[in-house]
């Protein structure tokens, strides 16, 4: 991670709780735009996005859906009582999971391959290998499969909850409006904000829309020496063909294409050829971002606020020159814009 983003984010500008809890609707958390071309920076309220695009426009939606990917459970053999963190789910079948000891250290509880997990009298799992790229991963093996393994993350499940959330806020909280494909293990938040009546209102000015998925993984793996090396996840990705055909389309009609959220700009970027054509596909990326990349398929972003060191900005150099991201977010950060799923947003255009 390069100098420029060696920012101090005070504390107190984490969301510690979403907007609705605040008093405030979905939509009227703040906005920041970036324009691209000037470099000049407008501060105003996210219900105000459409003041910022023009007929023609076209925003890709990832409509994965979050998982309630905290799953408590037991070691059949011990009793040794673990929270496995769902991560990805995998082609073959299976996930890769962090597994965390509840008692002692997160780590160091005899966690090993060929262990039996049981999470209630209906679901078990085993545990495979290492992942090879993220070591703290580890394989597991449902003993349901499907629709069915689906339905039980639901019922015996919850989303995943950092520190600086005050609260275990339902589910719910947790998800787009638009949300439809159940897999991600961390809400794509950059499209929290987005009401249906504010959907409604760009539709009807001439701002188009489609959607993809992007299942997202987790942003931290309890571990301060990884975290900080930002390894690749592995991430599962669909592009349907009436999405493929509406972004080629909207590029030839000369519309800007704006990605709602950083998801979907790796997403799109791994499947754009030479020329700019957007391919239909399902696949699994690892595609990491950053100022030397040219961007073939999207021309715009809009993401939320990311921390000190995180691997998302590398991804925004790739729209602007990291000079101005930086002054852009000490700005923000000197007019207490808030951080995380709940908080505020930027929009580079």
């Amino acid at each position: 991670m390069s100098a420029p983003f060696s920012f101090v984010l005070p504390s107190e500008l984490s969301a510690k709780e979403p907007p609705e809890q605040r008093g405030i609707p979905r939509d009227a958390v703040r906005l920041m735009v970036i324009d691209h071309l000037t470099k000049a920076v407008n501060h105003t309220q996210f219900n105000q996005l459409g003041t910022f695009l023009r007929p023609g426009d076209l925003l890709v939606f990832n409509s994965s859906r979050t998982l309630p990917a905290v799953l408590a459970s037991c070691e059949t053999s011990t009793g040794e009582c673990l929270q496995i963190r769902l991560a990805h789910h995998l082609s073959d079948g299976s996930w890769l999971a962090l597994l965390i000891c509840q008692n002692g250290e997160p780590f160091t509880c005899g966690l090993r391959s060929g262990m039996q997990i049981q999470l209630n009298n209906q679901l078990s799992a085993t545990v495979g290998e290492r992942d090879p790229h993220i070591p703290r991963l580890w394989k597991l093996r449902f003993s349901q499969s499907g629709s069915e393994l689906i339905q039980s993350l639901y019922r015996i499940g919850q989303p995943i909850r950092y520190e600086y959330v005050s609260a275990p806020w339902a589910l719910d909280a947790y998800q787009t409006v638009y949300a439809r494909e159940p897999g991600s293990a961390e809400m794509p938040s950059a499209g929290r904000a987005f009401t249906w009546q504010l959907l409604f209102n760009l539709k009807r000015v001439g701002i188009d829309m489609t959607q993809i998925v992007l299942h997202t993984g987790l942003s931290s793996y309890l571990d301060d020496d990884l975290d900080a090396q930002h390894p690749a996840s592995e991430e599962e990705y669909l592009i349907p063909e009436v999405a493929a055909t509406k972004i080629n389309q909207t590029r030839r009609a000369g519309g800007r294409i704006i990605a709602v959220g950083t998801t979907v700009v790796r997403a799109l970027e791994s499947v754009v050829d030479e020329r700019g054509i957007v391919m239909p596909g399902h696949g699994y990326t690892r595609l990491h971002i950053t100022a030397t990349h040219k961007l073939k398929a999207a021309d715009g972003l809009l993401t939320g606020l990311h921390e000190p060191q995180a691997s998302h900005l590398d991804l925004l150099t790739a729209f602007l020159p990291a000079s101005v991201i930086h002054d852009a977010y000490e700005n923000a950060v000197q007019m207490e814009y808030l951080w995380h799923e709940f908080g505020d947003l930027n929009l580079i255009i």
